[in-house]
This record gives structure tokens, C-alpha cells and sequence, in this order.
């Protein structure tokens, strides 16, 4: 019998020296923040933004500031970024059968072109 209760009492007392540690560190961590990284890395610079397009310009419509390619109708806004041959350009410098890549957003039913490339982009300038 006094074995029994020595085996009790010190598997009781073993389980409380394991169990200490891990309770304090619950207790601890109780705030749930993550830990702070070592160093923080500058933002990357966003290419785009929104969604891509790409396509062949099928209709153009100044009055009504919209952009056809393919199957889909882009308005274009006074925010929108037109470039032609990698240069400054305005809706009606695009026509149609143009080759076009750029990014929309897309709110509720409308499809709204944040910026337009037509052609292609220039060659690189090389740097001595």
C-alpha cells in the first residue's frame, strides 16, 4: 500500500514539474500577437493594378468614353493611363484593330480601364 501511494505521489509530482512550464507559457502568449520580424522588407512596388486585359480593339466610342476588345467594353475614365508606343496618348488616338494590353477594375456590372498600352513598348535604352 505504501508503495502504491509513493507511485502516485510522485507520478502527481512528475506531472506537475512537466505541466508548470507549458501553463506559464500559455500565460505569456495570452495576447495572441505574432512576433515582430527580425527585419522588415520595403513594399514591393505593384506592377498594376486590377485585373489584365489583352486583345484586339474591336470599337471605339469617344462620346461615350468606352473601349472595345473582343467581347468586353472597358470605360475609360480621366484616370485612366493611356499610352500609345510607350508614350502619352488619348482614347481617340486609338483605333480600331489595334493590338491593346492593360488593367481594369471591375465594379458591379461595368468594367473600368485603370490604364491602356496600345502597340508594343519600346526598345530599352541602353545605359553606358
Amino acid at each position: 500500500m505504501k508503495k502504491q501511494i509513493a507511485r502516485l505521489t510522485l507520478s502527481l509530482f512528475a506531472t506537475a514539474i512537466i505541466a508548470a512550464p507549458m501553463l506559464s507559457r500559455a500565460q505569456d502568449n495570452s495576447t495572441n500577437t505574432p512576433a515582430a520580424p527580425a527585419q522588415t522588407e520595403p513594399a514591393k512596388p505593384k506592377k498594376h493594378e486590377g485585373l489584365v486585359f489583352r486583345g484586339t480593339v474591336s470599337a471605339v466610342d469617344a462620346k461615350a468614353m468606352t473601349l472595345t476588345v473582343a467581347k468586353r467594353t472597358f470605360e475609360v475614365t480621366s484616370e485612366t493611363k493611356i499610352t500609345k508606343d510607350g508614350k502619352p496618348a488619348i482614347l481617340s488616338d486609338i483605333a480600331v484593330g489595334d493590338k491593346v494590353g492593360g488593367a481594369y477594375k471591375k465594379t458591379d456590372d461595368k468594367l473600368t480601364a485603370t490604364t491602356i498600352n496600345v502597340g508594343k513598348k519600346p526598345a530599352a535604352e541602353s545605359k553606358p
